[in-house]
């Protein structure tokens, strides 16, 4: 696996501020970020795996509330849809892996108000990410009208209904389109943003422009990093958010640095 960087790739065009620079990397960097993500993990496993643990509780709560409401259809659009919102749910372990890079003690106090560094500019991206999440679960729920408009299933009949009647594969298909091209919106604007907005004083739209910028210039890899994401969020998901509380984190430290390797100032 080459871990070794390659030469900038170009300069983000911003209208005020150090201008970022961005770094073209092979395509299997991803497997560093990874195994960074993994070493930040075991050093601040304290404070990652609660953090993880807080999250997964919070995600199953969410979960039997909606089934509990009768609204069994929303299980699908809020749980794939959860890949939307997560850059703006790890920002506590971003801050983590930045307090491993600068020799500090990790603290759980510090990663859950680590938004507060620059409160402005994340809280207007998050929202733009839960509008966008929003967005989908309701364009989702008019599918679910139009292709099952005569079905409200219950838990127990959910996956009948969604994988084995005559409607599932137009709505199964139609619905990974358009949920894919949600994601690869949010992962374009937020994948380096949000670590940008915590490490620098800077605003959201040059954060947005550096991420998307990133992406553009090292789509191989990021397109690996996009399975990655999707991959161990799936595997945190499935195992009814278990999972969550190790893959979480480990997205989490990764992706910070992810963002220290691909982005650097002019």
């Amino acid at each position: 696996m080459t871990v070794d960087h390659e030469d900038d790739a170009g300069s983000v065009p911003v209208f005020t501020g150090p201008v970022p620079h961005i770094r073209h990397v092979s395509v299997d960097r991803p497997w560093h970020w990874l195994q960074l993500g993994m070493a930040d993990l075991g050093s601040a496993w304290r404070v990652s795996l609660t953090y993880g643990a807080i999250i997964a509780a919070f995600s199953l709560a969410l979960t039997l509330l909606v089934v509990g409401s009768g609204h069994v259809m929303l299980m699908l659009p809020l749980t794939s849809g959860f890949t939307l919102v997560a850059p703006l749910i790890a920002v506590g372990l971003y801050a983590t892996s930045r307090d491993i890079g600068a020799g500090r003690v990790p603290d759980l106090g510090r990663a859950l108000q680590a938004w507060k560094v620059n409160p402005l500019q994340v809280g207007f991206l998050g929202v733009l990410l839960l509008l966008l999440h929003l967005f989908w679960v309701r364009v989702a729920t008019l599918m679910y009208a139009l292709f099952f408009a005569d079905l409200s299933p219950t838990l127990d009949s959910l996956t009948a209904t969604l994988f084995q009647s005559g409607a599932s594969l137009p709505f199964l298909i139609v619905g990974t389109i358009i949920g894919a091209a949600f994601a690869a919106v949010a992962f374009a604007v937020s994948v380096v943003s949000i670590p940008m907005l915590l490490d620098r004083r800077t605003n959201a739209f040059t954060a947005m422009a550096t991420s998307i910028t990133a992406v553009r210039v090292n789509l191989p890899a990021m397109a690996l990093w996009a399975f990655i994401i999707v991959f161990l969020t799936g595997v945190g998901i499935a195992t009814m958010f278990v999972g969550l509380i190790v893959t979480l984190p480990l997205i989490g430290h990764a992706s910070w640095h992810a963002y220290k390797d691909l982005v650097t100032e002019g």
